[in-house]
């Protein structure tokens, strides 16, 4: 059986008694990064939180080495008390974890996620936002015009947005967002449950400037975009559809609308014709 285990943010603490007790019976440890849960499980023990460190095998299984990792452990999965872990937090979301997952439901494999850590949830209960309604989107993509089309999407949803942002993207993101609208509210977490944690919740703009000022871009970082106008707010997809445009126009419109490829929208739209 496979045991999904969340891990601490940063606080040691924060490990439940739960995933001790199935760390203490697994024989295979599948890690995002094995120093990194080594590390986690030399601290549980020197803490007295693990009472012994595990005897079981570590393997690496992430982006780069899971589908080549699966083919060489797959039946172990099925076979033995298997965890896997991510660095830190709830695994399988916007993580290598989510292979097994697939895997173990393709191969009717048992598994298990146990409740834990999350940085999602964490930031938005801290965020202030009372509407309770948000999306999370992880890493928006690195650069060129896929990053700009989804920031573009994201800042005209009606909800609040989640995001994952590296250190030394932040600044970008943060330009990006005051290049469209600097009054949008974000709340941005800092090393959330660290030493250092921090929180921070004013217009676009505002937040640039005090980071820049306070030099306070290192770290780990979760930012929460403020609610957008809304679709009410433009044109919506029933709007494009009944506007007197050519295919190729309607479609790129479309698509800017929806997420979806321009090459989709036009297909869909001449088999309607």
């Amino acid at each position: 059986m496979l045991t999904f285990i969340p891990t601490p943010l940063g606080n040691l603490q924060d490990i439940t008694w739960r995933a001790v007790e199935t760390i203490r019976h697994c024989s295979l440890f599948l890690c995002e990064d094995t120093r990194v849960t080594r590390r986690l499980f030399t601290l549980l023990h020197e803490r007295g939180i693990l009472s012994d460190f595990p005897e079981g095998e570590f393997l690496s299984f992430n982006e780069h080495n899971g589908a080549k990792r699966l083919e060489e452990i797959g039946g172990r999965v099925a076979r033995e008390s298997v965890a896997y872990l991510s660095d830190a937090g709830m695994p399988a979301i916007s993580d290598p974890g989510q292979l097994l997952v697939a895997y173990c439901q393709e191969k009717a494999i048992d598994y298990d996620v146990l409740p834990g850590p999350s940085a999602v949830t964490t930031a938005y209960a801290a965020s202030g936002f009372a509407s309770g309604h948000f999306l999370f989107y992880g890493f928006l993509p690195h650069k060129g015009r896929q990053r700009r089309e989804a920031l573009d999407r994201l800042l005209a949803q009606p909800w609040e947005t989640v995001l994952y942002e590296a250190p030394h993207r932040l600044e970008k993101l943060l330009e990006e967002i005051v290049a469209r609208d600097p009054e949008r509210e974000i709340f941005a977490a800092k090393e959330l449950s660290k030493q250092h944690q921090r929180y921070y919740r004013e217009p676009a703009a505002g937040l640039l400037a005090r980071l820049r000022e306070e030099k306070a871009f290192r770290g780990e970082w979760v930012v929460i975009l403020g609610a957008g106008a809304g679709e009410g707010s433009g044109l919506s997809v029933e709007d494009v559809l009944a506007e007197e445009l050519p295919p190729k126009a309607k479609a790129k419109l479309l698509a800017r609308l929806t997420g979806e490829s321009v090459k989709s929208c036009y297909e869909r739209l001449i088999k309607q014709s």
